[in-house]
C-alpha cells in the first residue's frame, strides 16, 4: 500500500505536469532553507536534504568541523562521532554529518511551504516556457478567455497567450470560450512565466493553413514560393509544383474550392487569389495582378532605381488592377518582389506617342513608323472625345505601345552595358587596397566625412569610384560644395593604400609547383567539395577506422597504387598542363610529415560478457602514424601504446 508521502508526491507530479526528479529537486530545496531557518544556520555552511521516495523520511547533513572539543555543535563535530561515520577522517578536517532536528518534519512542513510552492511555480514557468518556445512560428489552437480593448487572452491549455488588438484582423468580433487557431508570434521570458504573443494577421499563418489543408504541400509535390497578405482584405499566394503532372492552383483550391473556403472562413472571410509561379518576371507579374486581365509588361532593371515593371491593361480593367484602395497592386508588388506602375492602355498610348516624336533618339523610328503613328493619333483622338473604339483600333493601340517599349527597353540594355563597362574600367583603375579602407582612416575633416557617411559611403573605394563615374551625384548631396569635393579627391589621391594581402600555399620543401593565372597548381584541377571528402575517406581508410566505422583490413600498397589515393608533391615541367610525378621522392617527403591521429581502442581481446569500465578503455587508447619504408618498398604502419616505449611495426 502506498504511503500517504507517495500519494501527494504524485499527485503534485500530476497537477502541475511536472517530472519527478524536478519536483524531488523541489522538496530537498524546501528542506534545506527549512533547516537554515530552524537553526539559524550560515549560507556559508553546506547543508543537504535527503528524502525517503518511499516513506518520505527527511534526513538532513551539515557539513561541520572535526574537533576534539566541540564548543558549536552546529558547524563542529567530535572527533570519535566523525569516525563512526569516516573511520579516516582526522581532527581539523570537514565532514557532512547527519544533523536532521527533533520533530522537524513538522517544523520543516510549516516552513518550507511557501518554498515549495515557489519552486514548483518556477519550474512550471520553466516548462511552459520550454514547451513553447519549440512552437515558436507554429500554429496552435486555442479558446478565448477575456476581451478587453487593448488584446485578447487565449488560452493554450497550460498557459495563457495575449493577441494584440495590431494581430487581429480588422473587423473580427470574438466571444468567451471561442475555439480560434492563431500563429505563435513570440515567446519570451518574464517573472509571472512565459510571456506568449501570438497573431492572426501574420503571412505565415496563411502558409501553416495551407500546409494542413493541402496534403500535396505535405507531401512535397507543391511548393509555396511567396506569401502577401493584407489581414481582412486580399492575400495573394504563389505555388509551383515540383512534378509533372501536378496542377498546384487546382490543389490548393481543392474540389469545388472546398480547401480554399474553409481556409476563408478560418480567416474571418479573407479573399484569396492562389496563383502559379513562374520563373519569367513579366508572366509572373501578370498573374499576380489577377483577376486583372494585362496587356503588357515591360521590365526596366535599372542600376540605381531598382527592378520596375510598366504594366499596360486595358481601360475598363484599371480599377480591377489597382483594387481597393491599391490593395491589388500592393500585394501584386510584395509578391513579386519589383516596383509596379499600372496604366491603363489610352495612357500608355498616349506616352508612347509623345516619346516618338518629342525624343530626338526615336526620330528614325518615327519616319519609319509614320503611317502607325497617324492611326494611333485618330485612336486616341475619338477616346478624348469620348466616341466608341472598336476593338481592332484596341489592338492597333497595343501593338503600337509594345513596339515603342521594346525599343525603349533595347536602349535600357545598351546604356545597362556601357555602365557595366564603365564600370569595370573604373574599378580596375582604384587601388584594390582602397576598398579595405574605411573613410575614418583617410584624414578626411569632420564635416566631409559626416556627409558622406550619412550618404552611404563607407570605404574610400567606393567614393573613388564614384567620382570616377558621376561626380555630379557626391556635389548633389545636401551641404556637399566643390571646396568639399575638392578636399575629398585630393585627400584620396594622396592617400597611400595598403596592398592586398597575396593569398598564402603551402608548399611542401624543396619542391617547386607553379601556379596559374587563377591561383590553380598547374595539372592539378580544383576537387569539389564531393570528390574532397572522396578523398580524405580514402586516404583514412588506408590508415584505420574513420569515425563511428569498424577498422578495414590494412592492406600493403604498390607505390603506384599509393599515389592515386595520397595527395604527392608535384614538380611542373615547362609544358603546361604536364606534371611529373616523382614517386619515391614524394614518399620521402610525406615520411614523417602524413600522421593520422586516430583514437582506436586497443587490439587486446577481451573476454565475451566482461564490462571494461569507461576509464580503463580510455586509456587503452593509442595513435597509429603510417610511413613508407624506402627498404621494403611497403607503407608500415607503427602505434606508440604507452608513453616512453619504442615505435613498434604492425604491418602484415
Amino acid at each position: 500500500m502506498k504511503s500517504e508521502f507517495t500519494l501527494a508526491f504524485n499527485e503534485i507530479t500530476e497537477r502541475f505536469g511536472l517530472s519527478q526528479d524536478t519536483v524531488m529537486e523541489a522538496l530537498e530545496a524546501a528542506m534545506v532553507s527549512a533547516y537554515r531557518r530552524s537553526v539559524n544556520a550560515s549560507t556559508a555552511q553546506n547543508v543537504e536534504a535527503k528524502i525517503d521516495a518511499e516513506t518520505g523520511e527527511v534526513r538532513v547533513y551539515a557539513e561541520k568541523e572535526v574537533v576534539d572539543s566541540v564548543e558549536n555543535p552546529q558547524t563542529e563535530v567530535a572527533l570519535d562521532v566523525a569516525r563512526g561515520v569516516d573511520p579516516l577522517v582526522e581532527s581539523g578536517g570537514m565532514l557532512l554529518v547527519e544533523s536532521t532536528p527533533k520533530d522537524f518534519g513538522r517544523v520543516a512542513a510549516q516552513t518550507a511551504k511557501q518554498v515549495i510552492l515557489q519552486r514548483l511555480r518556477e519550474a512550471e514557468r520553466d516548462a511552459q516556457y520550454d514547451e513553447f518556445i519549440e512552437r515558436e512560428g507554429d500554429m496552435v489552437h486555442g479558446t478565448v478567455h477575456s476581451i478587453t480593448p487593448q488584446a485578447v487572452t487565449v488560452g493554450l491549455g497550460r498557459a495563457e497567450a495575449i493577441l494584440p488588438r495590431n494581430q487581429q484582423i480588422p473587423g473580427e468580433q470574438f466571444r468567451v470560450r471561442d475555439r480560434i487557431r492563431v500563429y505563435v508570434l513570440e515567446v519570451r521570458k518574464s517573472s509571472r512565466g512565459p510571456v506568449i504573443v501570438v497573431s492572426r494577421t501574420h503571412p505565415h499563418m496563411l502558409r501553416r493553413l495551407l500546409e494542413m489543408e493541402v496534403p500535396e504541400i505535405n507531401q512535397g509535390l507543391v511548393e509555396i514560393k511567396a506569401i502577401a497578405r493584407e489581414a481582412g482584405k486580399r492575400a495573394k499566394v504563389a505555388v509551383a509544383a515540383l512534378r509533372d503532372g501536378v496542377d498546384p492552383v487546382g490543389a490548393c483550391v481543392g474540389l469545388r474550392g472546398v480547401r480554399i473556403q474553409s481556409i476563408v472562413r478560418d480567416l474571418n472571410d479573407e479573399k484569396i487569389d492562389v496563383i502559379e509561379w513562374n520563373s519569367d518576371p513579366a508572366t509572373f507579374i501578370a498573374k499576380a495582378l489577377s483577376p486583372a486581365r494585362v496587356s503588357g509588361v515591360f521590365l526596366d532593371e535599372g542600376l540605381d532605381r531598382g527592378k520596375t515593371a510598366m504594366v499596360v491593361v486595358p481601360e475598363d480593367q484599371l480599377s480591377l488592377a489597382i483594387g481597393r484602395a491599391g490593395v491589388n497592386a500592393r500585394l501584386g508588388a510584395r509578391l513579386t518582389g519589383w516596383r509596379i506602375d499600372i496604366k491603363s492602355l489610352p495612357e500608355a498610348g498616349a506616352d508612347a506617342l509623345n516619346r516618338l516624336t518629342t525624343d530626338e533618339a526615336f526620330a528614325e523610328m518615327a519616319k519609319a513608323q509614320a503611317e502607325r503613328v497617324s492611326q494611333v493619333e485618330v485612336v486616341l483622338a475619338k477616346k478624348a472625345e469620348g466616341r466608341p473604339v472598336t476593338p481592332e483600333e484596341y489592338t492597333v493601340l497595343t501593338a503600337f505601345v509594345d513596339l515603342v517599349q521594346k525599343a525603349l527597353e533595347e536602349r535600357r540594355d545598351v546604356r545597362r552595358r556601357d555602365y557595366v563597362q564603365k564600370l569595370e574600367e573604373v574599378r580596375a583603375g582604384v587601388p584594390a587596397g582602397a576598398y579595405a579602407t574605411p573613410l575614418v582612416q583617410v584624414g578626411l575633416s569632420t564635416r566631409v566625412f559626416g556627409l558622406l557617411q550619412e550618404a552611404g559611403y563607407e570605404t574610400a573605394g567606393q567614393a573613388l569610384e564614384q567620382i570616377a563615374l558621376d561626380p555630379d551625384k557626391i556635389l548633389g548631396l545636401s551641404g556637399f560644395g566643390p571646396k568639399a569635393m575638392e578636399e575629398l579627391k585630393q585627400v584620396l589621391e594622396t592617400y597611400e593604400y595598403p596592398e592586398p594581402a597575396p593569398q598564402v600555399f603551402e608548399a611542401v620543401e624543396g619542391v617547386e609547383v607553379s601556379l596559374d593565372s587563377t591561383g590553380i597548381p598547374v595539372g592539378k584541377a580544383p576537387l569539389a567539395e564531393a570528390e574532397l571528402q572522396a578523398e580524405s575517406k580514402a586516404v583514412a581508410a588506408e590508415v584505420g577506422a574513420l569515425p563511428g566505422e569498424e577498422a578495414a583490413p590494412l592492406e600493403v600498397l604498390e607505390p603506384a597504387e599509393v599515389v592515386g589515393a595520397i595527395p604527392v608533391a608535384m614538380e611542373a615541367t615547362g609544358e603546361p598542363g604536364q606534371v611529373i610525378l616523382d614517386v619515391e621522392q614524394a614518399f620521402e617527403q610525406l615520411a614523417g610529415q602524413l600522421a593520422v591521429v586516430d583514437e582506436v581502442a586497443d587490439d587486446e581481446e577481451e573476454e565475451e560478457g566482461t564490462l571494461v569500465s569507461p576509464k580503463k578503455a580510455k586509456k587503452k587508447k593509442g595513435v597509429r602514424t603510417i610511413e613508407y619504408d624506402p627498404v621494403t618498398g611497403e607503407m608500415v604502419v607503427k602505434r606508440r601504446r604507452k608513453r616512453g616505449e619504442e615505435w613498434e611495426d604492425f604491418s602484415p
